[in-house]
C-alpha cells in the first residue's frame, strides 16, 4: 500500500508541473465563468427551458458540476493519458519492474494518480464557482454542502471512468497512439448522447427537479432543457431552486460506477507486461526465427538485432548488453566468441577480449567533402519531406483513398451524392499523418541535428507543401466531382481547405511538439462541420439555401497563411534561443 501511494503521489506531482495542466486549469476557470454568466448574458451553458436558477449555492454547484463532468471527460482524458508511455520512455517503468510492485498495483497507482489530477481540476472549478456566486451577488449565503455535493454525485463518477479509460487505452496496443485519441472523442460523443445530454446520466434528474420547481412557482412552462454553449434570444428568466436531492438508488448507482471504474483500471493486468523483461521472452523467442529484431530481451539466431539485452548467434548486433557467437558486434557490454567486434578491447593476438568490453567513446568520424548540389535542391528537399511524412503508411490506407476517389468519379452526378459528403470522408482519413507535421523532428530527437541545416526556412517551406500535397491527393476525388459539376465555388473552397489543414497541423505540431493536440483539435473541427456548423466550415460543405455558408475561401486562405507564418516564427524563435 505504501508503494502504491508513493507511486500515485509522485506521478501526480510530476504531471501537475506541466504546462498542459495549467492550461486545463485555466480552461476550468473559464468554463465556470461561462456556466455562471452575468444576468444579461445571451450566451449560456445550461438552459433550463428558458430559465436559470437564482445564483445560490445549489444552482451554482450543480451547473458547474454538470459542465465540469462534460468538459473534464474529454479535455481531462488527454491530460492524464500518457502516464504509462512516459514510464516506458523514461525507463522508470523498468526500475519499477525490478521492484515487488505487482502489475495490478502499478495500474492501481496510475488510476489513483489520474483520478487525483482530474479531481484537482474539478476542485479548481468548485473554488471558481464559489467565487462566482459571491461575485454575481444574487445570493451571498454560501452552503458548502449544496455547493460541493453535486461534484461528488455528478462529477466524480465520470472522472473515475475517465481515469480508468485512459489506462485501458494505453495498455491496448491498437489504442495506444493516435487512433486512441480519435476513438475517445467518439466515445465521449456516444456517452453524451446515451447519458441524456450529460456523460453517464444526471442531467435528466436535475432537469426534472428544476421543472418541478418552475411548476411549483406557477411560472410559464419550461421548454427543452439543454447543456452546451449556446446563444439565446433574450436573457434567461430566473426561478428559485433548492437543489437536486437524489434518492438512495441513484447514489448506489453512482458509487457502483466508481467501483466498476477501479476494476476496469486494473483489468489490463491480465495482458500488460509492466516492462518486465521476463514477459518479453516469448516475443524474443518468436523473433529468434526472424530476420530483424529491435528491442528484444533475448534473441537467438537473428540476422540483425538492435538494442537487445542478450543475443546468441546473431549476424549483426547493435547495442546489446551480452552477446555470444555473433558475427559482428557494435557497442556491446560483454562479448563471447564473436568474429568481429567494434568498440571492444582486443588482446595481443588481435582477437576481441572475451570478457567485459565496455564501449569506448570514439571521436566522431570526419565526413567526406561533398560538393553542394544546388540544382533541384528544393525539389529533392520536398521529395524527402514527402517520404518522411508518408513513411510506414500501409497499402490498406491507400486502398481507402483509392475507393473514395473511385466513388467520386464513378457515381453519376445526378445520383444525389454531394461531393461534400465524399470530401468529409476523404479529409478525416489522413488525420494521423497530418499530425506528424512539425512534430517528427522533436519526437525522433533530430532537432539538434536539423538545427545545423543551413536553410532552415527552406526546410519549413518544404514540410508545409508536403502536407498540402497529401491533402490534395486525398481530396482529389471530390475535387474532380466538383469540376465535372462546374462547381466553381466548391473548387475555391476546396483549395482554401487544402491550404488550411496542413497549416493548422504544422502550427500545432511546431508549437506543442506532440501529435495529440492536432488530433483532438481537428476531430472537433471536423465534427462541427459534419454537424453543419457554418462558422467552422473549412471544407465548404455547409450549404444554406444552396449556397455555401462557411467562411469565404479568401479569408480561409488568409488564416492559413497566418498559421504558417506563426509556425515559422515559433521555430525561428526557438532556434535563436539556443
Amino acid at each position: 500500500m505504501r508503494a502504491l501511494t508513493a507511486l500515485a503521489v509522485a506521478d501526480f506531482r510530476e504531471r501537475t508541473r506541466r504546462p498542459a495542466y495549467l492550461v486545463i486549469l485555466a480552461a476550468a476557470v473559464a468554463l465556470a465563468w461561462l456556466t455562471i454568466p452575468p444576468a444579461d448574458s445571451l450566451w449560456v451553458i445550461m438552459n433550463a427551458g428558458g430559465y436559470r436558477g437564482v445564483y445560490n449555492s445549489a444552482y451554482v454547484g450543480t451547473a458547474t458540476a454538470l459542465a465540469g463532468a462534460l468538459w473534464l471527460m474529454i479535455g481531462g482524458f488527454y491530460v492524464v493519458r500518457g502516464a504509462v508511455a512516459r514510464d516506458e520512455t523514461t525507463r522508470v517503468g523498468h526500475i519499477l519492474a525490478a521492484t515487488t510492485l505487482s502489475r495490478a498495483g502499478y495500474l492501481a497507482g496510475k488510476f489513483i494518480s489520474n483520478l487525483m489530477v482530474l479531481a484537482s481540476m474539478a476542485g479548481v472549478l468548485a473554488v471558481t464557482a464559489f467565487v462566482l456566486q459571491l461575485a454575481r451577488g444574487e445570493s451571498r449565503s454560501v452552503d458548502p454542502v449544496a455547493l460541493l455535493a453535486p461534484y461528488l454525485v455528478l462529477t466524480l463518477p465520470v472522472l473515475a471512468a475517465t481515469a480508468a479509460a485512459a489506462i485501458v487505452f494505453e495498455t491496448v496496443p491498437a489504442l495506444r497512439k493516435g487512433l486512441g485519441n480519435i476513438a475517445w472523442f467518439f466515445v465521449w460523443m456516444t456517452a453524451l448522447i446515451a447519458g441524456a445530454g450529460s456523460p453517464f446520466g444526471g442531467l435528466a434528474e436535475v432537469a426534472a427537479s428544476m421543472r418541478q420547481a418552475v411548476a411549483a412557482q406557477h411560472l410559464s412552462r419550461a421548454g427543452e432543457f439543454s447543456i452546451g454553449f449556446t446563444q439565446v434570444d433574450h436573457p434567461l428568466a430566473t426561478f428559485a431552486w433548492s437543489g437536486f436531492h437524489p434518492d438512495g438508488g441513484y447514489l448506489v448507482g453512482r458509487l457502483t460506477l466508481i467501483v466498476l471504474a477501479a476494476c476496469v483500471a486494473v483489468l489490463p493486468a491480465l495482458w500488460f507486461g509492466r516492462f518486465d523483461p521476463a514477459r518479453g521472452r516469448a516475443v524474443a523467442d518468436r523473433a529468434a526465427r526472424g530476420d530483424r529484431v529491435a528491442g528484444a530481451e533475448r534473441v537467438v539466431g537473428a540476422e540483425r538485432v538492435a538494442g537487445a539485452d542478450r543475443v546468441v548467434g546473431a549476424g549483426r548486433v547493435v547495442g546489446a548488453d551480452r552477446v555470444a557467437g555473433a558475427d559482428r558486434v557494435v557497442g556491446a557490454g560483454r562479448v563471447v566468441g564473436a568474429d568481429r567486434v567494434a568498440g571492444a578491447d582486443r588482446g595481443a593476438d588481435g582477437m576481441p577480449v572475451l570478457a567485459y568490453a565496455p564501449p569506448r567513446p570514439r571521436p566522431y568520424p570526419k565526413l567526406s567533402a561533398v560538393r553542394a548540389q544546388r540544382r533541384l535542391a528544393t525539389v529533392r528537399l520536398l521529395a524527402g519531406e514527402v517520404r518522411i511524412l508518408m513513411q510506414g503508411v500501409s497499402r490498406w490506407w491507400w486502398l481507402v483513398i483509392a475507393a473514395i476517389t473511385a466513388a467520386s468519379v464513378a457515381i453519376p452526378l445526378d445520383a444525389g451524392l454531394p461531393a461534400g459528403v465524399l470530401l468529409c470522408a476523404a479529409w478525416i482519413w489522413p488525420i494521423l499523418i497530418w499530425s506528424r507535421l512539425g512534430t517528427q523532428r522533436h519526437e525522433n530527437g533530430l532537432e539538434p541535428l536539423l538545427a545545423s541545416y543551413p536553410a532552415r526556412r527552406r526546410q519549413l517551406a518544404a514540410e508545409w507543401p508536403a502536407g498540402v500535397l497529401l491533402t490534395a491527393l486525398t481530396g482529389a476525388g471530390p475535387l474532380l466531382r466538383m469540376t465535372f459539376a462546374a462547381d466553381g465555388a466548391g473548387v475555391a473552397a476546396w483549395v482554401a481547405g487544402a491550404l488550411f489543414i496542413p497549416s493548422l497541423a504544422l502550427l500545432l505540431g511546431v508549437a506543442t511538439r506532440t501529435h495529440r493536440v492536432f488530433q483532438v483539435t481537428y476531430v472537433i473541427l471536423w465534427y462541427a462541420v459534419v454537424n453543419q456548423i457554418a462558422a467552422a466550415d473549412y471544407m465548404g460543405v455547409v450549404l444554406v439555401d444552396g449556397h455555401r455558408a462557411g467562411p469565404p475561401p479568401a479569408a480561409l486562405a488568409g488564416v492559413a497563411a497566418a498559421l504558417l507564418a506563426t509556425a515559422a516564427t515559433i521555430r525561428a524563435a526557438r532556434h535563436a534561443a539556443r
